[in-house]
């Protein structure tokens, strides 16, 4: 296991009733479970939402302590293709249970990644070994599982948790880490790990090896994220129409700061709404931030992209049109 794992799988909930957020989804797999047949389940959902988790509560709930028997998971973005589906799930879903639950329960985590080939597979599987096994799928995208698995499953949708239940999860680790928080530090964490549970721990283990006393300034240096006070000193300098110096501090925030371009690109985007600009500008800046984002995403040279973004953001300053 590595460093980073060690508080994720410290702090993983192992019951029903610590599992932070999803109260709805948890309620209507809790009665599932205590009714001791559940149907095909498929988690979709934001990463480091409870997907997993979720799966493994719901599986020690069903074989208590013989459960490792019962189980088999498998990490569908590395085990992928169709030969999986054949052999390793096949073999596994047509032996029977050993317990009380008449069946066992393969867990196919990142099921998206599966191809459509061993997706139409893993659905003749599903439909011939139905009294022997149940199959429960988490994926961020649902739209990436074919339909026909789909409507052979209960799908649930999760949700980027709550800053109240990060804040729960932040405040349960540093009493049992002895840590002490600054009060910024809760939004702080909130605001880098954007609904993620498994980065918000994350953060935490790497602040506390450094000291146990975690500040805001700490957090935002290790989520190497761009201080929002220099992007709007960027952002002045370009709607005032000086384009080098916008040039030259977003330069400095990149190199200096080791900023990704995705990032800065975030930082801007909340930033916009910030500006005392006209409504109708921020609109169009966003959309000229978003063309941005998705020309990098697709491999466009980073800082070629900020420099036209803050072009536009020149020409908006300037009350030109930037459409």
């Amino acid at each position: 296991m590595s460093q980073t794992e060690i508080w994720t799988e410290r702090y993983r909930p192992s019951k029903f009733e610590e599992v932070v957020g999803q109260q709805e989804i948890i309620k209507r797999v809790k009665s599932l479970v205590q009714s001791m047949n559940i149907p095909h389940l498929l988690f979709a959902g934001p990463a480091g939402t409870g997907k997993s988790t979720l799966a493994l509560i719901t599986v020690k709930e069903l074989f208590g302590e013989r459960w490792r028997e019962n189980y088999l998971e498998l990490n569908a973005s590395d085990e992928r293709g169709i030969d999986v589906v054949r052999q390793k799930v096949k073999d596994f879903a047509r032996t029977k249970a050993i317990e009380n639950v008449p069946f066992k329960v393969i867990f196919l985590d990142e099921a998206d990644a599966l191809t459509r080939e061993a997706q139409q597979a893993l659905r003749r599987t599903m439909e011939n070994y139905t009294n022997t096994c149940r199959f429960i799928m988490s994926c961020n995208y649902s739209s990436k599982i074919i339909d026909p698995i789909q409507s052979r499953c209960v799908v649930f949708r999760f949700k980027l948790l709550e800053k109240k239940d990060i804040s729960a999860v932040i405040k349960r680790i540093a009493e049992q880490e002895k840590l002490k928080l600054t009060d910024d530090v809760f939004q702080t964490i909130y605001e880098a790990s954007e609904g993620d549970c498994r980065r918000v721990i994350n953060l935490l283990q790497a602040t506390a090896s450094i000291s146990p006393d975690v500040t805001s300034e700490m957090v935002k240096m290790i989520s190497s994220e761009a201080k929002p006070k220099e992007i709007r000193v960027v952002l002045d300098y370009a709607l005032a129409g000086d384009f080098v110096n916008a040039r030259d501090k977003l330069l400095d925030v990149m190199l200096k700061e080791s900023v990704s371009g995705t990032d800065i690109i975030k930082s801007i985007q909340k930033e916009v709404w910030n500006l005392q600009i006209e409504p109708e500008i921020k609109v169009r800046l966003t959309e000229k931030t978003g063309e941005a984002e998705f020309r990098m995403i697709e491999g466009s040279d980073e800082f070629v992209q900020l420099q036209a973004l803050l072009a536009s953001f020149v020409l908006a300053g300037q009350g030109k049109a930037t459409a």
